[in-house]
């Protein structure tokens, strides 16, 4: 399967990823030979296969869901840097292009 350049623009508008003409074609071609490999997948006889087999038998290992002491909200802002109406206030990492971001 091959991907187009307008398939690679959506998708790095929607990560939002500022790349160069170079780093799509990379991309572009990357991608196509992934898809081309679960293509091959997507053909192999699975139907006697279980859709949960594992090659070892693995349990859950869960603990115990129990209330322990830990800190109040108050506590845990009064420690933060900054905080707001009782969050802590992080920068932001992620914004929008008509906010400064690439995409």
């Amino acid at each position: 399967m091959s991907l187009s350049l307008e398939d690679v623009n959506h998708v790095a508008s929607l990560a939002r990823l500022g790349l160069t003409d170079a780093e799509k074609e990379t991309l572009r071609e990357q991608l196509s030979s992934i898809l081309g490999h679960i293509e091959v997948l997507n053909q192999l006889d699975t139907d006697a296969i279980s859709p949960t087999a594992q090659v070892i038998e693995v349990d859950n290992v869960m603990r115990d869901d129990s209330v322990s002491p830990s800190l109040t909200q108050d506590q845990v802002t009064q420690l933060a840097p900054r905080s707001d109406k009782g969050f802590i206030a992080v920068p932001t990492v992620l914004c929008g292009p008509d906010e400064g971001g690439s995409a």
